[in-house]
């Protein structure tokens, strides 16, 4: 998979998740951590039937987002962080146009809540 870098990653990665079900299954992921989650546990979750949820796994895969490792006879999804990460540097990279936001100014880079409620 391309860097999150790479415009046309970037752009895969938010098509990905400019979807509701994929971006519910993709919000449980990141709450789930490194354990993960299996397919029928999300598709369970989300009220979709399974070949749904393979569907919308795969394109979250195919975005990089997720990474899938098998378990015994289930395959648990795992949202892909360093990918996550990556994305939402690229989107705040040029944050107050490469200048020192200042503490004013420093909820329009925030990334949490918290921060947000601080500025």
């Amino acid at each position: 998979m391309e860097s999150m870098t790479n415009p046309d990653s970037v752009v895969r990665a938010l098509g990905a998740l400019a979807q509701e079900h994929r971006l519910a299954v993709f919000r449980l992921l990141v709450q789930a951590g490194a354990q993960g989650m299996a397919a029928g546990d999300l598709a369970a979750r989300i009220g979709v039937p399974p070949s749904s949820m393979s569907f919308h796994l795969a394109q979250l895969a195919n975005a990089g987002l997720v990474t899938q490792r098998r378990q015994s006879r289930s395959i648990i999804y795992t949202a892909d962080f360093a990918a996550m990460n990556a994305l939402m540097g690229y989107l705040t990279d040029n944050c107050c146009g490469g200048a020192d936001c200042g503490i004013e100014a420093a909820a329009c880079c925030a990334t949490d809540e918290e921060a947000l409620r601080r500025a």
